[in-house]
């Protein structure tokens, strides 16, 4: 006799496959870079990679991985217990307190506060802050931790439309809640592009509700110095609130919260992610100090130039007709395909040419609009980016021909 409940996995998994949306895990044999060592049926290969994070190619960077080294061998691989018994580390303040001076211009009365993820990041701040009583109006295109954040919270929960500042005025002089709070992406990571964020802290203001920035794919990339979207922007209110993350540009793991300081003693005290869970290891707050002095100096400003040179590289010698690219200023370059089988398609042919680019399909962006999701470093050489062109641009004149030919 079989469990039903194993029956029902096996029918769900089957009806994935039917419409491509299962997902495949890869293991990666060596360092994150532009070209990674990849495990396979028949054997590792070396794959071109524009599928990581790593916008800046920080991840494998020589003076990261020296600082972790030091960081264990002072304080070991782990912190041994939650922030608010034993695992908060002098080197966890120190990266806390350079992010609470980061973020100063910004957030009048600074404090930083560090996580282990940004996911736990992003629900710790919502669901410690909103209750009940507490109205969200949330950007449609917002990251899953952010839309989990507002389910957990019991709030009460708008979804406003992507960048549609009209849409959300409405809904906030409709609102009537004790609390109001505005949750937004600052780079949308499927489409690339820059949340409105001076329109988006207007609205904060005027209606007296928090802004809740997630910089996931902004912070050491945009900005004066690699300090993220707020800094982009030129924004500064005690309105903010920012989320960090350190496992992109900056190479590392994990997240920070910037905000006032009494919602950082807040969530010190109330955020269940934080203080139940265990700290992060401090021989990454090690790698992280590390990461912020390239960042922020004169070799962050060379490799944020070298990064933009190469995404207009790619956007000018791109032709994908009849696929649509988005308009991204980022180094997310999105190529819209459609259909969920095809997209896979393309992504198995460019696999085939030694070419790692991520298939994006449903649930992760809308129904009818799978993608190739093109991401760029600044590790990418010139000869790099244009074997994607070329690459991308044959399978683009494929689909063209094939339309042709039916008509």
């Amino acid at each position: 006799m079989t469990l039903p409940w194993l029956d029902e996995l096996q029918a769900r998994l089957s009806d994935l496959d039917t419409r491509h949306q299962r997902r495949q895990r890869r293991a990666v044999q060596a360092g994150c870079g532009p070209e990674m060592v990849v495990s396979g049926p028949d054997g590792p290969r070396r794959l071109l990679a524009f599928c990581s994070n790593d916008y800046l190619g920080l991840a494998a960077h020589p003076a990261l991985a020296a600082a972790l080294g030091e960081g264990a061998r002072r304080a070991g691989t782990g912190s041994g217990a939650s922030a608010l018994i034993s695992g908060h580390h002098l080197a966890h303040q120190r990266v806390e307190e350079r992010f609470g001076a980061l973020l100063a211009p910004h957030i009048p009365n600074c404090r930083a506060l560090l996580f282990g993820t940004g996911f736990l990041a992003n629900t710790a701040v919502i669901t410690a802050l909103a209750d009940r009583d507490t109205a969200i109006f949330s950007e449609a295109l917002n990251h899953a931790s952010l839309v989990d954040g507002v389910r957990l919270s019991g709030a009460i929960r708008h979804v406003y439309p992507h960048a549609d500042i009209e849409a959300l005025a409405t809904l906030l002089r409709a609102s009537t809640a004790v609390r109001k709070m505005i949750v937004t992406d600052a780079v949308f990571s499927m489409d690339g592009d820059l949340a409105p964020l001076a329109e988006l802290l207007a609205l904060a203001e005027e209606h007296g509700a928090l802004l809740l920035v997630d910089d996931a794919h902004g912070f050491g990339v945009l900005g004066p110095g690699g300090a993220g979207s707020l800094a982009h922007f030129g924004l500064r209110s005690q309105h903010l609130i920012y989320v960090g993350t350190l496992g992109k540009a900056i190479g590392v793991a994990g997240a920070f919260v910037a905000a006032h300081e009494h919602v950082i003693e807040w969530l010190v005290q109330r955020a269940r992610p934080y203080v139940f869970s265990t700290a992060p290891p401090p021989a990454l707050a090690y790698a992280i100090d590390a990461a912020l002095d390239i960042v922020g100096g004169a070799s962050g400003d060379a490799l944020r130039a070298t990064l933009a040179l190469r995404i207009a590289r790619l956007r000018a010698g791109l032709d994908v007709h009849p696929w649509r690219l988005l308009p991204s200023s980022t180094a997310i370059q999105p190529i819209v395909i459609g259909e969920n089988s095809r997209t896979m398609a393309v992504a198995a042919a460019l696999l085939a040419d030694g070419i790692w680019v991520a298939g994006i399909r449903p649930p992760t962006v809308p129904a009818g609009s799978a993608r190739l999701r093109v991401t760029v470093c600044a590790a990418h050489s010139e000869n790099q980016i244009d074997r994607l062109v070329a690459a991308i641009n044959e399978q683009a004149s494929n689909d063209r021909s094939r339309i042709e030919r039916s008509c």
